[in-house]
């Protein structure tokens, strides 16, 4: 953190440091703990880099035992946890706590168990997203979601943001494909939830895991379902004169009752960053580009093909191409993929929002958009899941000038309000966690948060996992079995900005 000297701790805070990390080396022997300032410096920030603190300690367990005990330790002595999987978040949902212990589920990497007859593959939850289709794609199957970080990211990270991918449209988000869960509460208990049967009994603790950001236990083993490939899958690839061209032609082609196995728009900022990058053959003289993906036997996709392409000439569409191999798909594809490392190499830092809007509401919100753009005085370039309305602007600014961080974070917060404002919501994919924290008001009432909380006090009741993120006001949990909340507050933890 250049510029910024923190506060030496006192003795009593170090004595109580050295206590933790002695219990912890005794329950994850070896290379299991680290606590060193320098060893500790990768696991400062996750992807929202504006933000960045230094945990406590970070403790890697291999076996679900060993969560159990860290757990329970941390629980019998009030110490918080933040749980990570791969650091891929942006939304600061794995953003380490100065006085918490940083517990990384990376080791939990093997995939355990592929059964094909149930079409389910039960795996740990720091295997990537990817890694789960790599696993079943010689025999034919794949694994959904697809989030643009897949290579990266982890399944025990997706589970806590409820992430996407461009094929959430047709295919549902990760709650639509877990099957089951195993998850480690805060007192050390070790549950499971579902199973590789298609629905549960009782209430459905697996879709409340499911997007919980870390703050109601911590995920030891997923089952997840794998589809079977489609037999042909073809890309459209148009470009529009103008983004509200765009956003009328995702509304119509769903209104015409086609659901695309994915449906993806970037707007002239994104296009040109994403072709420098990746030469994947886009137009540049169009303000918009729309990828539609048509999947299923080959004579419905053919014929798909054809309305699609006939509702994109009704929408002024200035260009479109149609692939005719699955390697011309595929580099459709590839800068859409690309799109964030591309916006990357045009501005030193940006920040990724993340709210959905509905469809028939995006010719409107990207008008407003550019207004926004002139107000805060930053470039925005727009790449987003148009099928679901799930948008993605990305802020463009400069950390080194006076101000702009500043400006990038309150066109963000205008952004998101716009989303709530025309009838959506303030996140798709990314989760709360502390981007959007404070603007959990702008969506709920203040009886809303209280009875979200009320969920949180069921499974942990001092408020030891993944504190100070989601809720913009932490109450003290109320006695068991009474429905209200204390008037206390919990303070939270000071988080320095980059």
């Amino acid at each position: 953190m250049s510029g910024i000297k923190m506060p030496l701790p006192d003795r009593a805070t170090m004595d109580k440091r050295r206590e933790i990390v002695k219990a912890l080396q005794a329950i994850v022997p070896g290379e299991g703990v680290i606590h060193t300032m320098t060893e500790m410096r990768p696991y400062e920030t996750d992807a929202l880099t504006a933000y960045r603190q230094m945990p406590l300690v970070v403790v890697l367990p291999e076996t679900v035992e060993q969560v159990s005990q860290v757990l329970r330790y941390c629980y019998e002595n009030d110490v918080k946890v933040v749980p990570r999987g791969a650091g891929t978040s942006l939304s600061g949902g794995a953003l380490p706590l100065a006085d918490g212990v940083l517990m990384s589920m990376m080791k939990f990497n093997q995939v355990l168990d592929i059964d094909y007859p149930n079409r389910a593959v039960v795996v740990q939850p720091g295997v990537t997203n990817l890694g789960i289709t790599r696993a079943v794609e010689e025999e034919g199957f794949y694994y959904a979601p697809d989030p643009s970080s897949q290579i990266a990211c982890s399944i025990g990270g997706n589970i806590a943001e409820n992430s996407g991918g461009v094929h959430c449209l047709k295919y549902g988000l990760t709650t639509n494909n877990v099957l089951g869960l195993e998850m480690v509460l805060i007192t050390g208990e070790v549950i499971r939830l579902g199973g590789k049967h298609l629905d549960s009994e009782g209430y459905d603790l697996l879709g409340l895991m499911t997007g919980s950001e870390g703050l109601l236990g911590v995920v030891t083993e997923v089952t997840v379902r794998i589809l079977q490939k489609p037999e042909t899958a073809r890309a459209l690839l148009i470009g529009f004169p103008t983004s509200e061209d765009g956003g009328r032609c995702v509304a119509e082609i769903i209104a015409n009752g086609i659901i695309p196995g994915g449906m993806e728009m970037m707007d002239e900022l994104a296009i040109q960053a994403a072709e420098d990058f990746v030469h994947a053959g886009y137009p540049l003289d169009v303000e918009a580009l729309l990828i539609v993906e048509l999947d299923g036997p080959e004579a419905e996709v053919n014929d798909l093909i054809g309305k699609v392409e006939a509702i994109a000439r009704e929408h002024h569409a200035s260009s479109i191409s149609i692939s005719n191999s699955e390697e011309e798909r595929m580099t459709f594809w590839a800068g859409r993929k690309a799109a964030f490392p591309a916006v990357g190499r045009i501005s030193p830092d940006y920040l990724c929002m993340d709210g959905t809007i509905p469809r028939k509401e995006l010719p409107r919100v990207l008008a407003r958009m550019r207004e926004l753009s002139d107000k805060h005085k930053l470039r925005v370039a727009n790449v987003f899941h148009a099928g679901d309305g799930n948008l993605h602007p990305l802020i463009l600014y400069d950390a080194n000038k006076p101000g702009e961080l500043k400006a990038a974070e309150d066109f963000g917060a205008d952004i998101l309000k716009l989303c709530v404002e025309v009838g959506g919501v303030l996140t798709g994919e990314h989760g709360v966690g502390i981007e959007k924290r404070d603007l959990m008001p702008e969506m709920f009432s203040e009886d809303d948060l209280k009875q979200q909380q009320r969920v949180k006090c069921a499974f942990d009741e001092k408020h030891l996992l993944n504190p100070g993120k989601v809720f913009p006001v932490l109450h003290r949990c109320a006695e068991l079995g009474k429905m209200h909340v204390h008037d206390g507050q919990l303070p939270f933890p000071d988080i320095p900005r980059f």
